[in-house]
């Protein structure tokens, strides 16, 4: 690498470089970062959304994963790049999260050891854990084996898993957060996924619906990302950035409907039938080779279900970070997004109100 000096916080940075900043959580680290006055490269694939970019007025660089020289050029005069591009979701090939997870991961930091680039932060997910188990009273650390309990075709834990390896290996400053579900405005996968089920009736509360829901407001995991990216003590450490449970599983499949003005989810499964009739789907789908992700899986069964259990107390300590989002209103923003975006979802009785 080239002798540059390390770096220690904003007053001495040069350049932020964003990879994935047309996605979720990219384009609120870009946002975040806008609003402290930085200056913001942000790296796009050909073809992407970036209007609300352009109304940051930040600067755009197109790149191609597959091809190193275009990330050299991007990647020119960093300071400290956030690695947030990787493929969201639990459906597709294990080639497919290979290149776009471990492949794309490695793409980039050969480039910020190619150029100099002094410190890396990299966007993983507790999906790396795979499900864990901890024993009762006990939260789920950072120091917590990874990969506990995987299934069958858990790809993206998987490929999470070398990514962060690749990333240990980087011989500049790196730091890895960890979020949970991330929800929020320009979330164009999850939310709208479950929004549809809600809309065609689909949707059903796994087990008794009292269990508290690991998910997170976009901005605040924003905040976490440049809190760890920016603090001295952060470089080598790895954080974990969820929500350590505020609303259970059927209050906010109650807030959800009341918002689209939908009845309320009666219609509930044991886990084991819904897991089951998930992996069913995804056999199914496996066989036709269905392109999209089936109406449920795995992976979404766990999504709504899983216990929240992972411990954000070095995040707390170390950063000084906690979410700061009340969900119920971290919800309303997301839809008032989500209804800009698909107008006819929105129900009569506008103005939304979710309670």
């Amino acid at each position: 690498m080239k002798n540059r000096p390390a770096y220690r916080g904003f007053a001495l940075s040069k350049l932020h470089v964003v990879t994935g900043a047309t996605g979720l959580l990219g384009s609120h680290v870009v946002e975040q970062l806008v609003e402290r006055g930085q200056r913001v490269r942000a790296l796009v694939r050909a073809g992407s959304d970036t209007q609300f970019l352009h109304s940051l007025g930040v600067e755009l660089a197109t790149v191609a994963f597959n091809k190193p020289g275009t990330l050299h050029t991007a990647l020119a005069g960093a300071d400290l790049v956030y690695h947030c591009a990787a493929r969201v979701g639990d459906w597709g090939p294990w080639r497919v999260f290979r290149e776009s997870v471990i492949d794309t991961a490695a793409t980039v930091l050969d480039a910020c050891r190619h150029v100099g680039v002094c410190r890396v932060l990299y966007v993983s997910s507790i999906m790396v854990y795979g499900h864990p188990r901890p024993p009762a009273g006990e939260k789920v650390t950072e120091d917590f084996p990874l990969g506990q309990s995987r299934w069958w075709w858990d790809y993206y834990c998987d490929a999470k898993i070398q990514a962060e390896q690749l990333c240990l290996r980087y011989p500049g400053e790196w730091t890895i957060v960890r979020p949970c579900w991330i929800y929020g405005p320009r979330d164009r996968n999850t939310l709208p996924r479950v929004f549809k089920a809600l809309r065609a009736g689909r949707a059903a509360i796994v087990g008794t619906g009292d269990n508290l829901l690991n998910c997170i407001y976009a901005r605040d995991a924003a905040d976490g990302v440049l809190r760890a990216a920016h603090h001295p003590g952060a470089v080598g450490r790895i954080y974990n950035l969820c929500s350590e449970g505020e609303i259970s599983q059927r209050d906010f499949l109650n807030a959800l409907t009341d918002a689209l003005g939908r009845k309320r989810v009666r219609r509930r499964f044991p886990y084991w039938l819904a897991f089951a009739g998930g992996f069913l789907g995804e056999v199914i789908g496996r066989i036709i080779r269905l392109k999209r992700p089936p109406h449920i899986t795995r992976y979404a069964v766990a999504l709504i279900s899983r216990p929240a259990c992972y411990s954000i107390d070095r995040a707390r300590k170390e950063l000084g970070w906690q979410p700061r989002m009340p969900p119920l209103e971290g919800m309303r923003q997301s839809l008032e997004w989500y209804f800009t975006q698909e107008p006819a979802a929105r129900p009569p009785t506008a103005p939304v109100a979710v309670s």
